[in-house]
């Protein structure tokens, strides 16, 4: 289920590695580093989705070029050859942390290669920044802005209707934008670089889901929102004629424009009482149809209709699937056939339960069709089968009553778009994915449509926390809306998200230091227990038992050998248990809504820090005493780790801009502070393996070091520090958490607040006392080799190398040929060498063992001409690896 996510750092503020090609990056000002820099692979531990998917948009002039826009994640470029998706917005900053919101997206259908956001996330005051029109005319490789003198909501209420932003068909220099909060509708006249009021739009909407909403979240005018044009009415270069406006206005939904915008008029005799989510025109029948809801979405909606209007007559014409009395949702998703003038479809967006429903005609909407049907209830039958073995998260390990089933064919189903130039292909955004089928006109011989996630590269998870234990699973997550995950593999989807319980959001995780299969999480659960307990690594969980009042997870920590435990949840005070929560008690001496640590090595010392103070308890949180320091930050946005290894070794970071903001240590259980004074601002502290000539634990940090914002790691104890990502490798907030990995030295592991969990690995690799030797493999191998992006001269690939025989390997060295002449021009994982199409690429030192049955993965970019066609072979150690797909 999708909520609206609220950013902890507002308080405090006033994939990976590409899959696509060139990096993005905002035509900005770059500042000069005044620290050392490391030049890191980015790549997205996989979960495939997580989040909604608001819009989907096809170029309708260019076979297989599509985008998808998220609420808080970003932009997105479907690449067909690999079936999934590119990251485009990586490259938003810190400050502008809101710009990876979008409410609008617009593919050039005159200019391929351009494509225009719009991006804001709140319109209240947690966002303090205005939105911003980026263009780009690269397909989103690189990005200019435009500032706009209004905030813009792509996580608000309403941000699935749409689509607010448009280019003119004929002459694509005009492009038009919808905007909320009272503001009208925007236009412009030379490719988005400038904009201005429509002044002569005559409504800017009066609809706000809740307008007694203090927070301005609710209560917000949900403005002009969508604009479509009729392609009918226009010449090449010349500005389209007639243009379609709908408004967030229940008596006044739709208003056109005959004369290219210089007037406008409310269109007569259209329906009233309910919202228009969307305006679509079928150029070939020269109907608009129009989806309607009575609120603005995306979680509300009990009534909905569908209408056609008909342009050429002025004929509006009720054409919903249901009668008005039997709908319990709003309609929003809706798309035509660009090939079968008259073939429509929708969504009931809101129907949550059992299932969304998909409507489909072939007639103009006389007569429809629908995805699943009752039969007796409550049995149904279904016109579609579903596979999510891609990702078997999506059946929530739900086991329902019909007519319920899972997985489901979804919720929250605002985007639906037929493939312009092929009627079979059909995607659809849900809460927490994209659903997709290609062979779509089954539905109309009575065969079956097969449906299967289609989000691969997409990754839209808030992250509120992670731990990377010494032992079993590599990484686990703490996720908002689907919980978080155990990643055995950061290369392969996770076959379920935590369940028993299953809470809606993670908001904590911790695990015993010295006993790594002792996990304990807390978060947010409508009924049920808010925190769970894990003795097998986070594989299998059990809930404990809530004490009185709590109504939120907060956060939680392990002792160090997983005896005890100690929790301060939302709702109730600090509390502590020994044993797995069967029963709780109230901590002394620590005020409610501190934050609660676990010290890495006593198993009784925890700490809490609360508005400014630090606390200690050494008797298994029981009893909690202030401590004397002074200066640190006093507010609450502040997170602190204890070093695994040292007892009473910690590290603090947070604060605000206006007060005390940047990072501390402590060696003596906190009862001192010393503040490093070459760290201006820092937001998250993490630990992960020393450096091969280092005794003391590599320290990560999201924070502002010479006067630049990024992720850095220091291998010193924080006497110097390395930027270890890059203005293209940004992700907007990173906050919430940070961890190196105990196993891998300068692996690290980013929080998210929208694009998942990233993890950085050196390109030229960390030497972790592997390598050094010439590589001698033995036994079989097996190789893959993806080509994840191509573009005019250049492309991207991955290529994984499998150890499938039975003897470890202690190195490797994998050599190709090119067929076509092609040339490496960077690699990262591993080192080439070689001239011309021959290449070699041999392991780095971090990477040198692989385990009988183990992988390694490696990337590259490289220039080509002509054609792109795979190596033929691969060989490790004078022997052939077989080449699988």
């Amino acid at each position: 289920m999708r909520r609206s996510r609220i950013l902890t750092a507002v308080l405090a503020l006033a994939a990976g590695l590409l899959t696509g090609g060139p990096p993005a990056a905002l035509a900005a000002g770059t500042p000069t580093p005044a620290v050392a820099a490391d030049t890191y692979t980015w790549k997205n531990a996989r979960i495939d989705g997580g989040g909604f998917v608001p819009g989907i948009v096809f170029n309708r002039t260019e076979k297989d070029l599509a985008y998808a826009r998220t609420d808080i994640g970003g932009v997105y470029r479907w690449q067909e050859r690999t079936r999934s998706w590119t990251p485009l917005l990586d490259s938003v900053g810190w400050t502008d942390w809101g710009h990876t919101g979008v409410v609008g997206l617009a593919s050039d259908p005159v200019d391929p290669d351009r494509v225009y956001a719009a991006v804001g996330t709140y319109t209240n005051d947690w966002d303090p920044a205005n939105g911003a029109v980026l263009r780009s005319a690269d397909r989103g490789a690189t990005w200019e802005r435009t500032g706009l003198p209004f905030k813009l909501g792509g996580n608000m209420p309403g941000r699935g209707m749409g689509e607010r932003l448009a280019v003119d068909p004929h002459d694509n220099d005009v492009l038009y934008l919808g905007a909320p909060s009272g503001n009208g509708l925007w236009r412009s006249t030379d490719a988005g670089v400038t904009w201005s009021q429509v002044r002569a739009f005559p409504n800017p909407g009066d609809y706000a889901q809740d307008p007694d909403d203090p927070s301005g979240y609710a209560s917000d005018n949900q403005g002009v929102v969508w604009v479509t044009f009729d392609e009918s009415t226009g010449t090449a270069g010349a500005p389209t004629r007639t243009i379609y406006v709908g408004v967030a206005d229940k008596e006044n939904a739709v208003y056109r424009s005959t004369d290219a915008g210089a007037t406008w008029q409310r269109i007569a005799g259209q329906p009233t009482g309910y919202l228009a989510h969307k305006g679509v025109l079928d150029a070939g029948s020269g109907s608009l149809y129009l989806a309607y809801s009575d609120t603005g979405g995306p979680y509300d909606g009990a009534r909905g209709r569908l209408y056609r209007y008909a342009t050429a007559t002025g004929t509006w014409t009720d054409i919903s699937p249901v009668a008005e009395a039997d709908t319990y949702y709003g309609f929003s998703g809706l798309t035509v056939d660009r090939q079968n003038p008259g073939t429509v479809m929708a969504t009931a967006y809101s129907s949550w339960w059992p299932d969304t429903q998909i409507f489909r005609s072939t007639d103009g909407g006389a007569t429809w069709t629908q995805a699943w049907r009752y039969t007796s209830y409550p049995d149904r039958e279904n016109r579609y089968t579903m596979d999510v073995s891609s990702a078997p998260w999506l059946t929530w390990d739900a086991h329902p009553s019909p007519p319920e089933q899972t997985p489901k064919l979804g919720w929250m189903t605002e985007s639906l778009e037929i493939d312009p130039f092929d009627p079979d292909r059909m995607m659809y955004g849900t809460g927490a994915t994209i659903y997709g089928t290609e062979n779509l006109t089954n539905w109309d011989s009575g065969a079956k449509f097969a449906v299967e996630p289609m989000v691969r590269g997409l990754e839209e998870t808030a992250v509120n926390d992670l731990a990377s234990p010494p032992s079993g699973a590599p990484l686990l997550s703490a996720l908002g809306d689907i919980g978080g995950f155990r990643h055995t593999s950061l290369t392969e989807v996770p076959p379920m998200m935590y369940t028993s319980p299953n809470f809606t959001s993670t908001t904590s995780l911790d695990f015993a230091e010295t006993n790594p299969d002792t996990v304990v999480r807390a978060g947010n659960l409508d009924s049920g227990p808010h925190i769970a307990f894990s003795t097998d690594n986070g594989a299998t969980w059990f809930g404990g038992t809530d004490p009185s009042g709590v109504s939120g997870g907060g956060t939680v920590a392990a002792g160090a050998d997983g005896s005890r435990f100690v929790w301060s949840p939302e709702g109730a005070g600090v509390q502590y248990t020994n044993g797995f929560g069967t029963s709780w008690q109230a901590s002394s001496g620590v005020p409610a809504g501190a934050i609660v640590e676990s010290d890495r090595v006593d198993p009784k010392t925890f700490y809490a820090f609360e508005s400014g103070r630090f606390y200690v308890s050494t008797d298994g949180g029981a009893t909690f005493s202030p401590s004397a320091a002074t200066g640190l930050p006093a507010g609450d946005s502040v997170r602190f780790k204890a070093l695994p290894g040292a007892r009473g070794d910690v590290w603090l970071a947070g604060g605000a801009p206006d007060g005390a903001y940047g990072l501390w240590h402590s060696t003596d259980r906190g009862a001192t502070f010393t503040r490093l004074p070459n760290v201006e601002q820092a937001d998250t502290i993490g630990f992960g393996k020393a450096a091969p000539d280092a005794s003391y634990q590599t320290l990560y940090t999201s924070a502002r070091i010479g006067g630049v914002r990024g992720i850095f790691r220091s291998t010193d104890k924080g006497a110097s520090w390395v930027r270890v990502n890059d203005d293209a490798h940004q992700w907007g907030w990173t906050g919430a958490a940070i961890t190196g990995d105990p196993r891998v030295f300068g692996r690290v592991y980013v929080a998210t607040n929208g694009r998942g969990v990233v993890y950085g690995d050196p390109s030229g690799g960390g030497d972790d006392g592997g390598g050094g030797t010439e590589p001698a493999p033995t036994g079989g191998c097996a190789v893959a080799y993806t080509v994840t992006n191509q573009w005019t001269g250049g492309f991207q690939a991955d290529v994984r190398l499998t150890n499938t025989g039975s003897a470890p390997w202690n190195g490797w060295s994998l050599g190709w040929s090119f067929p076509d002449g092609q040339r490496v021009t960077a690699m990262w994982n591993a080192e080439p060498t070689g001239s011309g199409g021959t290449v070699t690429a041999r392991n780095v030192g971090w990477n040198a063992a692989v385990a009988p049955g183990s992988s390694v993965n490696f990337g590259f970019t490289a220039e080509w001409s002509g054609t792109n066609s795979k190596p033929a072979s691969f060989e490790l150690g004078g022997r052939r690896c077989s080449v699988v797909t």
